[in-house]
């Protein structure tokens, strides 16, 4: 009996498995291919590549989680042509150290591997590097292995040779020193390379943003030392799920920027590594560094804030090549001569220092920011308060385009018009946008896209704000596009422009 029994199940299974096979991969029966994923990429990235969507992906795939796949997953793609997989490179060999040498972090390590390789302990080069959080450091970091031997350094495309120790340059480059060139030349910008997005708060309103024509959003994260990067996450994944790229502007502390910025700086570099990895679309550094609110008083300089900005692009670069690097846009101001330079700097002179400083090495786009208009975005004069560059769109933009020579991109990480319609007077210090109505605010912002698209200056226009609801000292819902009772006058003008 049991021997019948064996036959009958061999006989069904015979009779059914290239059927059942047959099922286990439905996509390349229908003409499909596989995808090897890559350090760095997620579905969204994926799809695009291939022309399709994530949810598909996941449905083909059987991925529950569309946010959890791994570098090494193989992915069905449905219905795609076959195109050649990257080919994995042999690990570089690293150089067994003599007592007491430093290693340089490379493309995918972590402490623990270094660790491995050095017949050393995570631990040991947590309390000789004085390293805050374990897991955050990053590509072109210097570690010291022990003592005071040396082994030299493997270069890191874009990122400068540090001196024995770890020590990096901190002045700006002297005329007789070649100036490093990032990694892949960024395109000059031309007509049709534009997009639109928008700054969120609740992110409750993608269909309003959809049909303004927006295809990026943008949120801000305030770093801490010892913040993990994985809190990143939930902006990158939620813009991901509803279509949209991803602009994350990532600012720190000035207080803790301030007691040790060395230490401060190789910390929050690692914690943007961390964050690229995550896959987000693009990364805006700091924000705002010429004024003491956003930077130690005292200590505001273009030459320091480069030092971060060579740091940063070289580890989000390192731990994920795609992500656009975005120079942190200044405040647009005229006020050092009123509140000293301690204070503030004036940004097109902070900008000018910035460029002499060798930032547009470590940019892919640089940042700018235009909320102050009381006209429309064609005018260059005729500002009732006076005719200073930071009043007009077109001030902004050519005042920051011959600063750096049309050497990069613009990007307007911020770009808005406050109206007091429907929430009553304007707080101190923002009584000039009195006058400013809705429909104003809406006519104005197609305006400005308009121009933007069609000046080959500008890559990206960040609308601030679309749905921030305080209305204080800082008059965030003054700026929202979609107003009290939910209409969006600006969404309408916007579909009426935006391709």
């Amino acid at each position: 009996m049991r021997s019948r029994w064996i036959i009958i199940a061999v006989l069904v299974l015979a009779l059914t498995g290239p059927a059942w096979f047959a099922r286990a991969e439905p996509a390349l029966a229908q003409g499909g291919t596989t995808h090897v994923v890559q350090p760095g990429e997620n579905l969204y990235r994926i799809a695009l590549r291939y022309g399709t969507t994530w949810p598909v992906l996941a449905a083909a795939n059987g991925l529950v989680n569309p946010n959890l796949i791994y570098a090494g997953q193989v992915l069905t793609i449905p219905g795609a042509a076959p195109q050649p997989q990257p080919q994995p490179q042999p690990p570089t060999p690293v150089p067994q150290p003599q007592p007491g040498a430093t290693y340089v972090v490379q493309p995918g390590d972590t402490l623990s591997r270094i660790a491995l390789r050095f017949n050393t302990t995570v631990a040991a080069l947590v309390q000789l590097n004085n390293i805050v959080n374990p897991n955050l450091i990053y590509v072109g970091q210097v570690l010291q292995l022990s003592g005071s031997a040396v082994v030299p350094p493997t270069p890191v495309p874009g990122f400068p040779t540090p001196t024995p120790g770890g020590v990096y340059p901190t002045a700006a480059p002297q005329p007789a020193t070649p100036v490093p060139q990032p990694p892949t030349p960024v395109p000059q910008p031309q007509p049709g390379g534009f997009s639109l997005g928008g700054h969120v708060d609740s992110f409750a309103y993608p269909q309003l943003m959809r049909q303004a024509g927006m295809t990026w959003a943008k949120r801000q994260i305030r770093y801490n030392l010892g913040d993990n990067p994985d809190n990143a996450a939930g902006a990158i994944n939620q813009a991901h799920s509803q279509g949209f790229r991803i602009l994350l502007g990532v600012v720190g502390d000035p207080a803790q920027l301030g007691a040790n910025p060395t230490a401060y700086m190789d910390q929050f570099a690692g914690y943007l590594a961390g964050v690229a990895r995550l896959g987000p679309d693009a990364i805006e550094v700091w924000n705002e560094q010429n004024l003491d609110r956003e930077w130690p008083r005292g200590q505001i300089s273009p030459v320091m804030y480069t030092q971060m900005l060579q740091k940063a692009y070289a580890a989000i670069k390192g731990a994920n090549p795609s992500v656009m690097v975005i120079s942190g846009a200044p405040a647009p101001t005229g006020a050092e001569g009123a509140f000293g330079t301690d204070r503030v700097w004036n940004d097109d002179r902070y900008l000018r220092g910035m460029v002499s400083a060798g930032a547009l090495n470590y940019a892919d786009c640089v940042g700018l920011h235009y909320n102050e208009g009381i006209v429309s975005p064609d005018q260059t004069s005729g500002d009732p308060r006076d005719n200073y560059y930071t009043r007009y769109f077109w001030g902004m933009v050519n005042t920051y385009w011959n600063a750096i020579g049309g050497a990069r991109p613009l990007c307007f990480t911020e770009l808005g018009y406050v109206s007091p319609e429907g929430y009553g007077p304007l707080p101190a210090g923002f009584e000039w946008g009195a006058g400013n109505t809705v429909a104003e605010q809406a006519a104005w912002l197609a305006r400005a896209a308009q121009l933007s698209a069609s000046s080959g200056r500008v890559r990206l226009m960040i609308v601030w704000n679309v749905d921030f609801t305080t209305y204080g000292a800082d008059p965030a819902a003054g700026y929202a596009i979609v107003r009290p009772g939910g209409s969006c006058p600006a969404c309408q003008a916007l579909d009426a422009v935006m391709p």
